[in-house]
């Protein structure tokens, strides 16, 4: 059976128990903060099984993506282990239960309908103590108790050990099916867990009996495919051999199952595999969270690569592969795959460049330990290795052993604990508690009425002390508020117009008050389903119960629309004249100001964001009308309207149009007509990460005061820099260019003269005017200014003061060093005395740097024809520099730079050292300059006898 046919087969069975087919949630579900990537099926019903929302329905049943780490070790070396699968699920909320899940279960599996396994190849696990789902395989399934085994609660208890070591919450026995392979061996494919307790406290009779059982379960859908189709490992089914064949191609190695080519190919199959399906869901390769785990897996799978000789970027060519193996249940992934292929193979090439440095470092760590007759590779520098090379342990440790070295997994298992919450895929808090959770039991959810109107009478339902921030207090529920004062609560409504913050829209502000009280609300989260107003009692008493209004503040309100109506806009401006790659990766609307993350690998020039900003400006000049309509998911699709990959929609969903030109799915608030917008200015486009660009916008009146800041910002510079305006870009580069220049004359010592003030010539630079009277030529002037400067358009005339102030600096020391020039190794020699055979010279050499004392140095240790020590010394400031040398043969004889110049140093309170033959040091009491060139010239008389 085709791995297709099987997950269809099993949706269309549990269909026809009355389980309503449910598409599968994201890999990365952003409203769960529990989990990096969504574990299990049963992840997306976790609030219906706690009966927190409203039930549509009781059964469903799904065939869910699924990424976990924790055994991603295992991944190639064993049959069935992946980190990216597929989890074919039927879940009960209160519905049926263990009666209905094994029967149909045994059911599916056994019926020639359906699979048509023979039943003799079937064995069950049972919970020690279930003796109701033994009696249901034993008695009616017809089961012998020879192939039911009664296992402890670390193997058929979920969560695992949960009677005995916790955690408090819903928990239940479960009940696993095995398939005998033909050498006799079993593999689990089957896992019903019966939700039936509630664990409270510590042994005996923690758990109580729920009063509504639930059920949940799994079968593996690589797994089971892999015992239909009768092949050795998930690897070899219909779904994922292609990939391995691909692979194999690549890389340019032969595929042998037993080899350790062979291995690295499979691990390469499902590293690609599982980075192919995030990134289509726009979770990119990056530093944190869920992006490290996809940068781990790639970086995994090169260093397969590197194993296998190649040094060239590989991975991303396996993208098509697995968009062809995946294309019937999941034909999107083809409309992204150049994206995704372009991602990969980015970090691939930066990592690339960092594996040699990777290797290096074993190379080391292995001398290292044969220097010291160590036999162990050190736990915290295999994990080192991997946080900051991407090196896996298991590579180290297969490195280790060619050496006859031993490794330490329990250390380094130690070391890595810190970084669980950023790198593993598995669940770390499975079900939230606290009184938000408590609210979202009695509320289920809180209704949104703000997009009919601004204001709307309400009941107080809950009142919590706190913001919710500080980790571990999640706050307190109260009866009644009543000491107005600056203290942050939450207010929780039956209903509300407040807009709670999602999908990068910030939340509401406004009032919510009586006769009796005022809260003032200074933002709006949302908790799931329940808005949660943020805020401070201002006047009076409020109660649970109470009756209120609640207001929101209209002005903000309409900045948040015309921003949030901007982002749509630009969103359609990006696809005309960057391309239709140009998909939303992240925003954050505010109050007249938007935030747009986009899919690009370069830049986007000058002259096209002109293009972008006057496309939304010519459709903010059409007026074209804003509507939202609540339609299906199918109609939503048909109408073309614009889904965002990674995001999970509901059905049926809200659909937001502009015009004929923008259909998306949003449930933020907009206009109800473009033209509201008002203005629209590009303020910056900028790099967020690799293949990210992010531009940020301004609209309505802040639109017209950037544009205006923009016209005036030339006017200014021209005033600093004492040009005419259109030269003021160029001006700004020439300041910059002479402060570099000043530089490193100063640093090479060079004797120079310089005007005072800064002067442009824009004749003799032959400098480029800018067209004061076209603002399109004005903003590219300005923002070239303002990247060139490296700082926003309200600091510019800051760091012009900056750069000015650091020009008379560099002038005023190059001054000093023109004064000191006037000296010479010969006069310097002149001045010295004769200590034994030794000439030695000690003297302050006012103006110079440390580069032309270093040059001194340098010629009288060439022009003496014996031994020579030489210490000088300046004032620059309120700062001292010493630089010290001694030639060749005082060295030899024990002699050190480094000692003699430190112990100067510390005269003029301060410190340094070098090389045996050259050292420098420095100091911050210029006016003990003298005593220490007098200390130096005592000590190294003393030293030379």
């Amino acid at each position: 059976m085709k791995t297709d046919e099987l997950r269809e087969k099993y949706l269309e069975f549990f269909e026809t128990k009355g389980c309503v087919r449910q598409p599968s949630d994201v890999l990365v579900p952003a409203w769960d903060p529990s989990v990096l990537f969504t574990p299990a099926g049963m992840n997306q019903f976790k609030d219906h099984f706690l009966g927190k929302v409203k039930l549509d329905y009781t059964r469903a049943t799904t065939c869910q993506k699924c990424l976990r780490t924790g055994d991603i070790e295992n991944v190639g070396r064993t049959a069935f282990h992946h980190t990216f699968f597929e989890m074919l699920g039927n879940f009960s909320f209160g519905d049926f239960f263990k009666v209905e899940a094994i029967h149909w279960a045994w059911e599916f599996l056994t019926d020639q309908k359906w699979l048509g396994i023979a039943p003799d190849r079937l064995t069950a696990t049972i919970y020690k103590d279930d003796d109701e789902a033994f009696q249901i395989w034993n008695e009616s399934i017809g089961l012998p108790s020879s192939r039911i085994t009664r296992m402890d609660e670390d193997e058929n208890f979920w969560p695992a050990s949960a009677p005995s070591e916790g955690p408090d919450g819903v928990c239940g026995p479960c009940s696993e099916i095995y398939y005998k392979l033909d050498d006799g061996s079993e593999v689990e494919i089957w896992n019903l867990v019966f939700t039936q307790f509630n664990r409270v406290g510590t042994p005996p009779d923690n758990l109580h009996p729920l009063p509504s059982q639930n059920i949940d379960t799994g079968m593996g859908l690589e797994r089971t495919a892999s015992v239909l189709q009768g092949v050795p490992t998930n690897f070899h089914i219909d779904s994922l051999f292609p990939i391995v064949q691909a692979a194999s191609e690549v890389c340019g190695v032969k595929y042998e199952y037993e080899s350790d080519h062979g291995r690295r190919l499979r691990r390469i199959t499902d590293h690609a595999r599982a980075a192919v399906f995030a990134i289509h869901e726009n979770v990119y390769p990056g530093p944190k969270d869920a992006r490290s785990v996809i940068r781990r897996l790639i970086r995994r799978a090169v260093l397969d690569g590197y194993q296998m000789n190649l040094r060239e970027p590989f991975l991303y060519q396996l993208t098509g592969a697995v968009a062809d193996a995946s294309k019937a249940a999941y034909p999107e992934l083809g409309q992204t795959a150049q994206r995704v292929s372009e991602a990969i193979e980015s970090e691939e090439r930066a990592f690339f460049s960092t594996i040699d440095g990777g290797m290096k470092r074993i190379g080391n760590l292995f001398d290292d330990m044969r220097s010291e007759s160590s036999v162990m590779v050190p736990g915290a520098e295999a994990a080192d290795l991997l946080t900051t090379y991407g090196v896996p342990p298991e590579l180290v440790q297969t490195l280790a052993a060619e050496q006859n070295f031993t490794f330490d997994w329990s250390g380094f298992e130690q070391a890595m604990e810190e970084h669980a919450g950023v790198s593993d895929g598995g669940q770390r808090v499975l079900f939230q508690t606290g009184p938000l959770e408590t609210l979202k039991e009695s509320l289920r959810e809180t209704p949104f009425v703000g997009y009919e109107s601004t204001e709307s009478s309400a009941e107080i339902k809950g009142i919590i002390t706190g913001d919710g921030k500080a980790k571990g207090d999640d706050g307190q529920l109260l009866s009644h508020l009543d000491r107005p004062g600056d203290a942050i609560h939450r207010i929780v409504l039956n209903h509300s117009p407040f807009y709670g913050e999602s999908g990068g829209q910030v939340g509401d502000t406004g009032v919510i008050e009586s006769d009796d009280f005022a809260f003032e609300v200074i933002d709006t989260k949302r908790h799931a389903s329940l808005i949660v107003h943020l805020g401070k009692l201002t006047r009076g008493k409020i109660s649970t119960g109470e009756s209120c209004v609640a207001k929101v503040n209209v002005e903000n309100r309409n900045a948040l629309a015309r921003a949030h109506t901007a982002t749509h806009v630009l969103h359609h401006a990006l696809h005309n004249h960057v391309g239709r790659h140009a998909e939303q990766q992240g925003s954050k609307v505010e109050p007249d100001r938007l935030r747009f993350d986009f899919t690009n690998p370069k830049p986007i020039p000058d002259e096209t964001l002109v293009e972008i900003e006057r496309d939304v400006l010519n459709h903010v000049a059409q007026g074209e009308p804003v509507r939202w309509d609540t339609v299906s998911l199918d109609t939503a699709r048909k109408s073309g309207a614009m889904m965002l990959f990674g995001e999970k929609y509901p059905d049926p969903c809200r659909m937001v149009s502009m015009g004929e030109f923008s259909r998306e799915l949003c449930g933020g608030t907009h206009l109800t007509n473009t033209g509201d917008i008002g203005g629209f200015e590009v303020v910056v486009e900028e790099s967020v990460s690799t293949g990210t660009r992010r531009i940020h916008a301004f609209t309505g009146e802040r639109a017209k005061e950037h544009r205006e800041q923009t016209q005036r910002l030339l006017d200014e510079v021209a005033s600093r820099l004492g040009c005419d305006a259109s030269h003021a870009a160029a001006a700004t580069e020439a300041l910059m260019e002479d402060v570099r220049s000043l530089k490193k004359e100063l640093s090479a010592g060079k004797a120079a003269d310089h005007p005072a003030d800064f002067h442009f010539d824009a004749r003799a630079a032959k400098a480029s005017a800018t067209d004061t009277s076209d603002y399109n030529d004005v903003r590219s002037a300005v923002r070239s200014l303002t990247r060139r400067l490296n700082v926003a358009i309200d600091d510019v005339a800051a760091r012009l003061d900056a750069l000015l102030a650091d020009r008379s600096r560099l002038v005023t020391q190059l001054k000093q060093v023109t004064d000191g020039g006037k000296l010479s190794a010969s006069e310097l020699i002149e001045s010295g005395v004769m200590v034994g055979d030794t000439l030695l010279v000690v003297v302050e050499t006012p103006g110079a740097n440390p580069n032309v004392m270093r040059g001194w140095i340098d010629q009288i240790r060439k022009k003496c024809k014996g031994p020579s020590a030489v210490l000088l010394g300046a004032a620059q400031g309120d700062k001292v520099v010493l630089v010290g040398g001694l030639s060749r043969d005082l060295v030899d004889r024990g002699l050190q730079a480094g000692r003699w110049v430190g112990d100067a140093a510390k005269v003029v309170g301060g410190g340094g050292g070098g090389r045996d033959d050259m050292a420098q040091a420095g100091g911050k009491d210029p006016k003990k300059l003298p005593e220490a060139i007098e200390k130096a010239r005592q000590s190294m008389t003393e030293q030379l006898g």
